[in-house]
């Protein structure tokens, strides 16, 4: 053998005896940092000794003799499975990344400190009652408990580790930041009003009018507000930040009229971004006070969504239009004074110099006028702007969410659920409800702003006392149903009112199609059992075919001679099930997203597209127009119906072809439509994403599905029920979960992934309350006061 061969041999060797001594040493490391699940832990924080069992799935059942030692211990369960997460939910909120992550982040947190989340639970924090106040001082007592121990054992998150640093004490004033990033989640559409406000400005009046789902055309001042005092749109915001569309969900909730055993059934399955961990952490809590189960944000008290003894509940969002922008007109010589009624008027100016990782700070200040802070010069500072918007929010109120989360554990029926339902004003949502009883209902809770001039269409002039809110929709006028006739009550982030409705809620609704299969389906049995519901949350009927895919087969088979009949009779025959094996999903939502980049993407700033939201509805009307013989300016300057949908299924299948070649029958919508769940550290390295990833698979459903499973422009999954739940009140004792992709973030723990291919497959398992658990583990928290 060559001596040169030998000696490179020898090296490999070497390195390869190196690199498994690395793993394993990382490996030991990161195994090192894994919490103690089972045993006896010394716990001075406590009044009295608690129980921890974590059944077979990981979910922690916390037994106390009182409340403050069950808020203690859910502070300490949560640290223990999700403290980095927390700490990561905090940073992001409060616009504290760039201190941990470096000047990446810089625009992240610049953002948010304008958006003023943290600013806004400080004021939340003020106005809550003694005992609010004690629960999360409770609940930080239990995170700050466990950090503590970690610190001194050499535990902390192996996170921690790699980004060099360590956490800070945990307050009341961080869960409260978490919450109202929930409401910056589900509770906008400021982004609507600015790209509105920049295509009047950009394009002709019919054009623009196109737009809107409603267009304002009996508020001229206000059209003509926008055009006179045109603000920067373009080049001013990130459109990765915005939240994406929808962040919605599906629930409902089955009277005993329905169910085979005679009692109610509900169902819920909030859809926000999936990631590892879930943003969602399950949770048993019992103390002599409550007992109570479901899930909650890491790093908040309490349970948001779930079933005690008597009753259970679940949401989706309502999407009200409960953020204003308005044109604000600067002081040429004091950018930091604004027209008002005809006087200048001083903003407050809150500075909030940044902390950056090896950089020096950062100096950046927060102006806030007297409707609110001003959000567009985040990223880019004109020199005289002649005007600016700023936003009013109902999420930047003091607010009491807590407290509504607090009574809605321990109410036992519909009138003192209703009751704690009036302090949960940010973000609105739709509430269903059963009881033991036999009540159902559905409530629509929130700030839900009343309005001087105009309807929340576009932004409104800053300069004048004639605009802002005058209240609220009265609580008590809110939408509300109790035990209807049908039998049945669903929500799908659909309109929930009809004309006759006295208030403005919003008009931008989501797509129809959930909702309609969801009616659909419970509309059509009277003998449903849990495992049904369970069917129908992973239903595929996509409606949305139902309703455009005729339409759009004759334009191919009869406008342009058979070029893609093979594609056309492939769709003909298609079931209009969105399964992963099939080719005609791929192709169909293919089209369908091609269809807003064809008509609009050549016509805007790539920000200003990305940044539109509502393009689904406003393609579904501009389709049914042109299909009703109606088309408007935008189908028309293209050429008509017929040539923009021909041109945008020509364009789809070129892209499909370029990823999966020629041979139509070989497509499968799962090749395409991948779901996952990304760690947060994950996209810094291969290496990270393959070790803190769990492996990406092929999923069906769709957006417009019950199973949800939004998708990006690269088909990943990244958007669905990150949590399912049915309850069935014929044993309530128990109620049927799946979190995706499991319970812990530490990537060494059993409960890591264990339930992201039950999450695919659509497999759910039991949490029970009654105490009886098998295959448990026990901590003893052993209190020492």
């Amino acid at each position: 053998m060559n001596k040169w061969l030998k000696w490179l041999l020898s090296i490999a060797g070497v390195l390869v005896v190196l690199a498994v001594a690395a793993v394993i040493v990382v490996n030991m490391y990161i195994g090192k940092s894994k919490p103690l699940i089972d045993g006896e832990v010394s716990a001075a924080f406590l009044d009295e000794d608690v129980t921890i069992v974590r059944d077979s799935f990981g979910v922690p059942h916390i037994t106390a003799e009182s409340d403050a030692d069950m808020y203690r211990a859910q502070g300490y369960a949560q640290a223990q499975d999700r403290l980095f997460q927390m700490d990561l939910s905090r940073r992001q909120a409060s616009g504290r990344l760039s201190e941990v992550v470096g000047e990446a982040a810089l625009g992240t947190d610049k953002t948010f400190r304008t958006f003023s989340l943290r600013a806004a639970a400080e004021a939340s924090y003020d106005g809550y009652g003694d005992e609010a106040k004690k629960v999360l001082n409770w609940f930080a007592e239990g995170v700050n408990a466990y950090m503590e121990e970690a610190k001194q054992d050499g535990k902390l998150p192996y996170e921690f580790k790699v980004l060099g640093y360590s956490p800070e004490p945990w307050t009341p004033i961080d869960s409260l930041t978490i919450g109202k990033y929930m409401a910056y989640d589900l509770g906008g559409h400021w982004d609507t009003l600015a790209v509105r406000h920049w295509a009047l400005n950009n394009f002709t009046e019919d054009k623009a009018k196109e737009l809107f789902i409603t267009y304002p055309d009996n508020a001229p001042s206000i059209i003509a507000a926008n055009v006179a005092n045109p603000v920067t749109v373009a080049g001013r915001f990130n459109p990765d930040l915005v939240p994406p569309e929808f962040n919605g969900s599906n629930n409902w909730v089955v009277s005993g009229d329905k169910t085979a055993s005679g009692k109610p059934i509900l169902a819920d399955d909030p859809h926000l971004g999936l990631g590892t961990p879930s943003i969602w952490y399950q949770m048993h809590l019992q103390s002599p006070e409550q007992n109570v189960s479901g899930v909650i944000f890491a790093g908040i008290p309490g349970i948001i969504l779930g079933h005690n003894e008597d009753i259970a509940w679940g949401v989706t969002n309502v999407g009200p239009d409960v953020q204003d922008l308005y044109i604000e007109k600067p002081n040429p010589d004091d950018p930091t004074q604004f027209l008002y009624d005809g006087e200048w008027e001083q903003a407050e100016v809150r500075d909030e110099t940044i902390s950056v990782k090896g950089k020096p700070d950062v100096p950046f200040e927060v102006v806030v006028t007297r409707h609110g802070p001003i959000i567009s010069n985040i990223l880019y500072k004109e020199e005289d702007p002649g005007a600016l918007f700023s936003m009013q929010w109902t999420a930047l109120e003091p607010t009491k969410e807590l407290e509504a989360i607090m009574n809605m554990n321990k109410a036992s029926d519909w009138d003192s659920f209703e009751k704690a339902l009036e302090n949960f004003n940010a973000p609105a949502q739709n509430f269903v409800f059963a009881a033991q009883d036999g009540t159902i209902a559905y409530k629509a809770n929130g700030r839900i702003p009343i309005r001087k001039k105009g309807d929340a269409q576009l932004p409104v002039p800053g300069d004048s006392s004639d605009y802002g809110w005058t209240g609220y929709v009265p609580y008590d006028e809110l939408p509300r149903v109790v035990n209807p006739k049908k039998g049945f009550i669903a929500t799908a982030n659909n309109r929930v009112i009809d004309e006759s409705y006295p208030y403005h809620i919003t008009n931008l609704w989501a797509q129809p199609y959930r909702y309609e299969r969801i009616a659909e389906v419970l509309s059509e049995g009277d003998d449903f059992t849990a495992e049904d519901m369970m069917a129908l949350q992973m239903d595929q009927k996509n409606l949305y075919a139902r309703e455009f895919l005729d339409d759009m087969l004759n334009t191919i088979e009869t406008k342009y001679e058979g070029k893609y009949s093979y594609v056309a009779e492939m769709l003909r025959e298609w079931d209009q099930i969105d399964s992963k094996d099939s080719p005609a999903p791929l192709v169909f939502h293919k089209w369908m997203k091609q269809l807003p980049i064809t008509m609009f993407s050549e016509e805007m700033p790539e920000d200003v597209y990305k940044l539109m939201p509502g393009k689904g509805q406003i393609i579904d009307q501009m389709l049914r127009d042109a299909y009703a013989g109606k088309p408007g300016t935008w189908v028309t300057e293209y050429g008509g119906v017929d040539k923009w949908v021909f041109a945008s299924l020509e364009q789809a299948l070129e892209d499909i072809e370029g990823l999966y070649g020629d041979k139509m029958m070989d497509w499968k919508w799962g090749d395409f439509h991948q779901l996952s769940f990304p760690h947060p550290l994950a996209s810094a390295s291969p290496i990270l994403e393959y070790f803190l990833n769990p492996k990406k698979q092929a999923i069906g459903g769709s957006n417009v599905t019950v199973q949800a499973a939004a998708f990006k422009e690269d088909g990943t999954v990244n958007h669905g029920a990150a949590w399912r739940f049915v309850a069935d009140f014929s044993d309530l004792s128990k109620a049927y979960h799946v979190v995706g992709p499991g319970q812990s973030g530490h990537m060494k723990s059993k409960w890591y992934k264990d339930q992201a291919d039950d999450w695919a497959e659509g497999i759910y398992h039991e949490t029970s309350t009654d105490g009886e658990i098998e295959d448990g583990y026990t901590l003893k928290l052993k209190a020492g006061r």
